[in-house]
């Protein structure tokens, strides 16, 4: 059993589809599909489940996964030790992605690395891909991507989904009755979601609203709910902070793509190999 087939197991697992893990692994769906009924011809035992959320574990499939998930941990640990490389990270994310997730993945880093060095850059995406190309970062995990210039490689991880947020976005609510007269609260100018709220105005033919710059995710969601204004912003910040007043966006305005960006021709290292095992961002 080599790693790339244990690989493969951990991707479908937590991805829930056989298309999104070759994706993701650049490779072929097939090759995904021979990968997963080859370890479940060496257990003997159905790991997977078809539903109408994707491909589910089975009870045997949990199992197994928590174990290849330490499997994978421990050959990088072992590649990063073995090779005598310098536990370093050089990071950079949108504002909105940082929180408990990339918090706990640092901790455990430090936990098995002592003399761990993190760099963490947080900026737009625009920025990130600017810090990549001057080499002051090594990886960026972002929400969109703004120039898609020759001298990065993106890597397209996943969907973010996007939700209206304000006093008066609640379900039942139309976009219509919400946008117009409404005061914008962004992060940045440069923030992606910043365009995306733009284009909503101009897809329903209104005017240019007003914008209230609030750098901070937390703040920025007060405000909104205190009726100060309406944002654009994860769904899953939304709900990890406890804000319960947000409208679900039609379908075709609803996600974003998420990437994990480098610069072209570079080698991921283990430990940041085990970085992105480990973050949930992903």
């Amino acid at each position: 059993m080599d790693m790339d087939t244990i690989r493969a197991f951990v991707t479908v697992a937590e991805l829930k589809s056989l298309s999104a893990a070759a994706f993701r692994m650049n490779h072929l769906q097939s090759n995904m599909t021979a990968k997963i009924k080859k370890i479940e011809a060496h257990y003997a035992q159905q790991l997977f489940i078809r539903s109408s959320k994707g491909m589910e574990l089975t009870v045997e499939g949990k199992r197994l996964y928590t174990h290849y998930k330490k499997l994978l941990s421990l050959w990088e640990e072992a590649e990063q030790e073995m090779k005598q490389l310098e536990p370093k990270l050089r990071l950079g994310t949108m504002q909105s992605v940082i929180g408990s997730e990339i918090t706990a993945t640092l901790a455990g880093l430090y936990e098995k690395y002592p003399q761990l060095s993190v760099t963490l850059q947080t900026g737009s995406t625009a920025e990130m891909e600017q810090a990549l190309m001057n080499g002051t970062i090594d990886l960026a995990f972002t929400i969109g991507a703004s120039s898609k210039t020759e001298q990065l490689h993106y890597k397209k991880i996943g969907l973010e989904e996007v939700v209206l947020v304000g006093k008066g976005a609640v379900p039942g609510m139309s976009l219509k009755s919400i946008l117009p007269g409404a005061t914008v609260l962004i992060l940045s100018e440069q923030c992606l979601y910043t365009s995306r709220m733009a284009q909503l105005f101009s897809d329903f033919g209104l005017p240019k609203a007003p914008v209230t710059q609030v750098a901070v995710v937390e703040t920025l969601l007060q405000f909104a709910a205190l009726g100060m204004g309406i944002t654009l912003m994860s769904k899953r910040i939304v709900e990890r902070l406890g804000v319960t007043n947000y409208l679900e966006l039609p379908a075709e305005q609803r996600f974003l793509d998420k990437y994990v960006i480098t610069r072209q021709g570079y080698e991921l290292s283990p430990l940041e190999k085990q970085f992105i095992e480990a973050s949930h961002f992903l």
